[in-house]
């Protein structure tokens, strides 16, 4: 029997078609290798990710100033406000009581300083009278001396001439003193800038802006959250009632090891991806600033590695990461959610920490503004009525609480 009969020759066709395989994986292998060394070269080792990645952002508290009983409330969770919005309302009948008590003073100061200018042409004219009455009298007591050593005039006479003149003198001094004493409180100033009218008018515009904290306003532009407030309850000043997320200033904070940071600088680009997206959205963002130490420095209870049984800990640092507003309006994102961080370390031109203010204001309000321009207002009026030239101003002088309500 021949040795190449078809089942002798089966087993080295299947060594053979095992040495092709073999050879194909081989180079799969050495391909792939290749690629991921090129891809390495050329980007991979520029590249440091993490997972353990967070969205963070500004959570706002809205607190009151003023004490009192909440009697209703106009936003609730999840709801969207703008900034200077009525949020919570407080029972305003004490402070309003306050600011009519204060404004009835200040118009009667305005009254009693507007007595005090008047009298000062009152006395200038007293002075002048009295002036007038003692050149008189001087004149009768010179003419009467004159004819004493004719006879004509007796001594009796002489004597009442010389008392009249006396107290003629008298009496312009009393004059002249009290003249003076008027204008010392109202030398230099007018009835608007009088101290007594400013010191009232302090009172005022303390008691206006007590009675329109009442009112408490969103101080930023957001979504309203951890809302803490009940109607009924009673408040002081700096209780928590809600607060308040602007999800269009949102950043991420990625805690990278420590090992990662060597070639990280500040304004290096970012490719972001969230879990609530996937990979179909890519945020892209950049590095703008890191942290000036561990998590674990900062935390409540920091870690005492000075102990017999210390065991290594690799350590991470936050390293913020601002993202694009377009891309925050287009796909917005909350307070708390995971992402995933891509960093590239191929620019190292910039710096590991910030060496001074990127900006001159991290964050500003400006619905407490106006509050106080009211108060100025409110007593001009006051002012300006206390000297007749507001007639048309109301008798009660009073103001609509819901007019005052940006």
């Amino acid at each position: 029997m021949s040795d190449s009969t078809p089942s002798a020759r089966e087993p080295d066709r299947a060594n053979a078609r095992r040495k092709v395989l073999l050879s194909v994986a081989a180079l799969g292998f050495v391909a792939a290798g290749s690629a991921y060394g090129i891809y390495w070269q050329a980007s991979g080792r520029y590249s440091v990710a993490t997972d353990d990645a967070y969205v963070s952002g500004n959570v706002v508290q809205v607190t009151p100033l003023v004490v009192g009983t909440v009697i209703a409330l106009h936003a609730d969770d999840t709801d969207f406000v703008q900034a200077g919005q009525p949020l919570v309302e407080i029972d305003d009948a004490d402070s309003k009581l306050a600011l009519d008590e204060a404004k009835a003073q200040l118009a009667q100061t305005v009254r009693e300083v507007r007595a005090l200018f008047s009298n000062d042409g009152a006395l200038a004219a007293a002075v002048s009278l009295r002036e007038s009455n003692f050149a008189r009298l001087q004149e009768d007591l010179a003419r009467r001396q004159k004819l004493a050593d004719t006879g004509a005039v007796s001594t009796e006479e002489l004597k009442h001439a010389r008392d009249s003149v006396q107290e003629a003198t008298s009496q312009l001094t009393t004059v002249r003193k009290q003249l003076e004493a008027n204008r010392v409180l109202i030398d230099n100033t007018t009835i608007a800038t009088h101290p007594r009218v400013m010191r009232a008018a302090a009172q005022v515009r303390e008691a206006y802006l007590a009675w329109r904290r009442t009112i408490v306003p969103a101080p930023v532009t957001g979504q309203v959250a951890r809302r803490a407030v009940q109607v009924g309850q009673r408040t002081t000043p700096g209780t928590p009632l809600m607060a308040i997320v602007p999800l269009e200033q949102v950043w991420v904070d990625a805690n990278f090891k420590e090992a990662q940071l060597r070639d990280m600088r500040i304004g290096q680009p970012a490719v972001i991806t969230a879990d609530i997206y996937g990979d179909a959205i890519r945020y892209h963002g950049k590095v703008v600033g890191l942290a000036a130490g561990t998590g674990s420095a900062f935390s409540l209870l920091p870690a005492q590695n000075a102990t017999g049984n210390w065991i290594k800990v690799v350590q991470r640092v936050a390293v913020r990461i601002a993202l694009e507003p377009d891309q925050l309006a287009a796909h917005p994102l909350r307070v708390g959610l995971s992402t995933q961080i891509e960093v590239n370390v191929k620019d190292h031109s910039g710096l590991q920490l910030s060496t001074g203010r990127q900006r001159d204001t991290v964050a500003q309000t400006t619905v407490f503004s106006s509050q106080g321009k009211e108060a100025e207002n409110l007593i001009a009026e006051v002012i300006r009525e206390g000297e007749g030239t507001n007639p048309n101003l109301l008798a009660n002088g009073s103001v609509a609480r819901g007019n005052a309500i940006p």
